[in-house]
């Protein structure tokens, strides 16, 4: 009897287009924090230490093709794709680590965090580097056996279509940009969108018609309270500067 009523109940949340949970994933890890910096290892641990359920990470093709995280198009100066990895690879964070390659940066993930790990392919100069950095990318992640825990995104629409088509079936891939409705997202093979806060205010029919097609629904950058109550129970992930306030604040 308590099973059926419990399947009853999933099933009305479903029908009503309401949430059980939303999730939060920390921005570029968890970076507002003593110790740590964008993109780095630190953020990695420290944003599976307060519970998120996903870490966001960005991703560069080098000049020499090496893969490399970082969120910016330049360090320090030197143009990434321009740039041998040896010499990136040389630069710190603003918390004093040096810059991690991939290889590293996953390394550390399998090691020490049960995290989900979001990875986003940055939109590079050409279709032909984006092509070879998700070559090298799905490759990677299938060699560390870490496919079950990879989440994939880009602003690239080129980017999300060559990952759709390299990585696992049914992994999944999410688009940024913001302008494709649900439907075509669907028919493209995303696993639902993953827009800017503003977008879904502007359009937010979206987040109903992506729950009806079996989509799912990731709203960024939410950087303050507020945002944290307008896409609770709507959206299925919270993507956040702030996860440890909205940890609390989705808890309530």
């Amino acid at each position: 009897m308590k099973k059926n009523l419990f399947v009853l109940a999933a099933a009305l949340l479903m029908f009503c287009g309401v949430q059980a949970q939303t999730l939060v994933i920390a921005h570029r890890g968890y970076w507002k924090t003593p110790g740590s910096a964008q993109n780095s290892i630190t953020s990695l641990l420290k944003a599976d230490s307060i519970g998120c359920y996903g870490s966001e990470f960005d991703v560069w093709l080098t000049k020499d093709n090496h893969l490399i995280v970082n969120h910016d198009p330049t360090i320090n100066g030197y143009n990434i794709e321009q740039t041998p990895a040896k010499t990136l690879t040389a630069q710190k964070l603003k918390n004093g680590e040096k810059v991690s390659t991939l290889e590293q940066y996953l390394t550390a993930a399998k090691k020490h965090t049960k995290l989900k790990l979001v990875l986003e392919l940055k939109q590079h100069a050409t279709t032909v580097r984006e092509d070879l950095a998700a070559q090298k990318i799905v490759k990677m992640i299938k060699k560390m056996h870490l496919e079950d825990r990879v989440i994939y995104i880009s602003f690239s629409a080129n980017a999300v279509r060559q990952l759709i088509k390299l990585a696992p079936k049914g992994t999944p891939v999410y688009y940024l940009n913001g302008e494709i409705p649900p439907k075509e997202l669907k028919e493209m093979g995303c696993a639902g969108l993953d827009y800017h806060f503003d977008v879904l205010r502007k359009h937010p029919e979206w987040i109903d018609e992506c729950h009806r097609l079996g989509l799912k629904v990731n709203v960024w950058t939410v950087r303050n309270t507020e945002l944290m109550h307008e896409f609770d129970g709507r959206a299925d992930f919270l993507t956040t500067d702030l996860p440890e306030e909205a940890l609390k604040v989705l808890k309530k």
